[in-house]
């Protein structure tokens, strides 16, 4: 007769509890170790939080006085937002629309007429325009003058002059009231 060596003779109990413990404990382990460095990988697929922000901007639009024209950031480009008078109005609702270079009424371009937003960059080389403080150049119409090239837009941001090919764009927005925008 020969003697089998059993897992009681040997000193271990025969239900395997601590085996199964240490095969649970080490998967679980594993598993946290595996999701913890797949972590940051996950994460990075997020927009970062400066481009959420970035992603529409609110304007109160309560400081800005009739005449002036503030600048601000949408999207990490400079959005140039005028607050007409009557006059600036009136010449750019009176220009000839088939004797522009990029035909577009002013009706089109400001959804209240006396509010004029649009993306301050030049539509020839991207370069920044003149004419949102008040002692910048303005070109011949009264509106915007990139000096880079010549380009000069008028009151309503439209192409007039120089070689940009189209008008200042006009980027998405909203009136949440009378005194806020939102841009984007």
């Amino acid at each position: 007769m020969t003697d089998k060596a059993t897992p009681a003779s040997l000193g271990h109990p025969e239900d395997g509890s601590r085996r199964d413990f240490l095969l649970i404990t080490t998967a679980t382990v594993g598993a946290v170790g595996a999701a913890l460095a797949a972590w940051p990988f996950i994460d990075s697929m997020n927009p970062a939080a400066d481009v959420l922000a970035l992603a529409s901007t609110d304007v109160d639009l309560t400081p800005v006085q009739e005449g002036q024209r503030i600048t601000v950031v949408w999207r990490g480009k400079p959005v140039f937002i005028s607050h007409r008078t009557a006059k600036e109005i009136e010449e750019a609702r009176a220009v000839k629309i088939e004797t522009l270079p990029d035909p577009q009424p002013d009706e089109a371009r400001a959804q209240k007429p006396e509010w004029l937003i649009m993306v301050g960059i030049c539509t020839h080389l991207g370069c920044i325009p003149l004419g949102q403080k008040s002692g910048d150049l303005r070109g011949d119409f009264g509106g915007w003058f990139c000096p880079c090239h010549g380009s000069v837009y008028d009151t309503a941001g439209r192409i007039r002059k120089g070689p940009a090919p189209t008008n200042l764009e006009v980027p998405p927005y909203t009136f949440g009231d009378d005194n806020t925008i939102r841009i984007g």
